[in-house]
């Protein structure tokens, strides 16, 4: 990573934050010479992970034939792979598309695809030149989305390693557990919210069906708990810190403001997430359409990366991080988008400790905002996110800067907008916002439908596509 230019660019970009806030294609033998100069990078430094190199895809000579340079053959290759997928196909009503690669270790490697008579892509199976081995093998949804292969380090890169993970589980339970009475209740939270551990765990190990199963016990407990705590609320009169004390809590965030500011401006990845936001602001401060079909232009088509995905809120928040640093138009180390995920997560950080003064009066108050940020900063899925620029943190401060103007029916209503405008997901939290308080009078509900309104129509209008919402719609949702 380049740190040298990224650490002033990060300190530069995060004061402005905090100041705003209120490879190439497949060829066939004779058309170019096989093997490239350079090893491509590992699966997980190549789209959508990373800009690395991609595989060179090269169609081998049929039948029996050796490629130069190369010990099995087409018709080898695809009688292992065809065995190693005999038992997850349907039917035997599929052809083959065989190629060979350069592997990222520098050897021979064969790629085999098999496709539906509709020409969908079912099964890929990668197989060793030197032994024949099958060194991956996909098929169902894991064939075209690689998040789910569970690649060492896609992902946030090094926060996975337990040498980090499991600090930061044991920094978010620390303050608040009493030993003298083990069944409070917020013992039990904070570790069904730590129980995602394990679906990231299998996900990891490309196990997605249990990494999906593992998801949906921790919903639903979270789902339940706000069931009651919004049906049946109760005044709690515990500690929330039995015994840490709120400038323990204050040094603990400086130091994981360090540690994470320090992480994201050295092992810092981006994945196309972050790299959609940063083009998007670009296209749209050149005055460019957004949502249109050449999104990615410029960039490799083994990048495939869309940006017509997200709201346009999504790209407006990039806007400040692209002006400070440039998109060079490559899949380089994007200081934008690692600026960016930075920004978000710590203003997420400000906010609620706003929101923790505002829930209590007084010195309880500050405490209870101080615990909020140091929970959300050493919660370690919030280091996830920044390992590889994600843009969930945006959600996460939008809402959040949703309740702390509650009291206000135009600006929940306005704030409720941009939180649904820049992911989609948050809009099911509108009907919620509307009520704000309970109140269940007409002038709040309209003042609130009325915010929402001007907020959705000043951010969408000016990127909206030739197409109109229509196209919009159809481009995003």
């Amino acid at each position: 990573m380049r740190s040298r230019r990224i650490w002033p660019s990060l300190a530069a970009t995060l004061a402005l934050a905090l100041l705003t806030a209120p490879a190439a294609h497949g060829a066939a033998y004779g058309a170019q010479p096989y093997a490239p100069i350079e090893s491509p990078a590992s699966p997980a430094d190549q789209p959508p992970f990373d800009g690395g190199r991609t595989y060179q895809l090269a169609v081998p000579p049929p039948g029996s034939e050796v490629p130069p340079g190369f010990r099995l053959n087409a018709e080898t290759v695809t009688g292992i792979a065809s065995e190693a997928v005999s038992g997850t196909l349907d039917s035997h009503a599929y052809r083959a598309r065989v190629r060979t690669r350069l592997g990222s270790d520098g050897q021979g490697q064969w790629q085999v695809d098999f496709f539906e008579p509709g020409g969908e892509d079912i099964a890929q199976v990668v197989i060793d030149d030197r032994g024949g081995d099958v060194v991956e093998r996909w098929t169902g949804s894991q064939v075209d989305t690689k998040l789910a292969r569970g690649y060492e380090g896609a992902v946030a890169g090094k926060v996975n390693k337990w040498w980090i993970w499991l600090p930061l589980c044991l920094l978010f339970v620390a303050p608040f557990v009493d030993p003298r009475r083990p069944l409070r209740l917020v013992h039990l939270d904070l570790l069904a919210l730590l129980g995602f551990s394990g679906s990231l765990f299998f996900f990891n190990r490309a196990e997605i069906g249990w990494s999906v199963g593992l998801v949906y016990p921790v919903l639903a407990y979270v789902f339940l708990r706000m069931l009651v705590a919004g049906f049946r609320p109760t005044e709690a009169r515990d500690r929330l810190l039995p015994f840490a004390r709120r400038s323990w809590l204050v040094a603990g965030i400086v130091a994981l403001v360090a540690f994470h500011t320090a992480y994201v401006a050295t092992e810092g990845r981006v994945i196309d997430v972050g790299l959609a936001g940063v083009i998007g602001a670009d296209r749209l401060t050149q005055g460019e359409d957004v949502y249109g079909p050449d999104f990615s232009h410029g960039l490799p088509p083994s990048s495939d990366v869309r940006g017509d995905v997200y709201g346009p809120v999504n790209y407006i928040a990039y806007v400040p991080f692209e002006a400070a640093f440039p998109w060079s138009g490559r899949w380089d180390d994007v200081p934008a988008a690692r600026a960016a995920a930075l920004g978000f997560e710590l203003l997420t950080a400000l906010a609620l400790f706003g929101l923790g003064r505002r829930i209590r009066p007084g010195p309880g108050g500050v405490t209870l905002g101080v615990a909020l940020a140091y929970a959300w900063l050493a919660y370690p899925f919030t280091m996830y996110a920044l390992g590889s620029s994600f843009n969930d943190s945006l959600v996460a401060l939008l809402v959040v800067c949703c309740l702390l103007v509650l009291a206000s029916a135009p600006a929940r209503g306005a704030l409720a907008a941009l939180a649904g405008l820049s992911k989609f997901g948050p809009l099911v939290l509108a009907p919620l916002l509307a009520a704000g308080h309970g109140q269940r009078r007409a002038r709040p509900l309209v003042l609130f439908a009325v915010g929402l309104l001007a907020a959705a129509a000043l951010v969408t209008l000016p990127l909206l596509p030739d197409g109109g919402f229509r196209e919009l719609y159809d481009r995003s949702l």
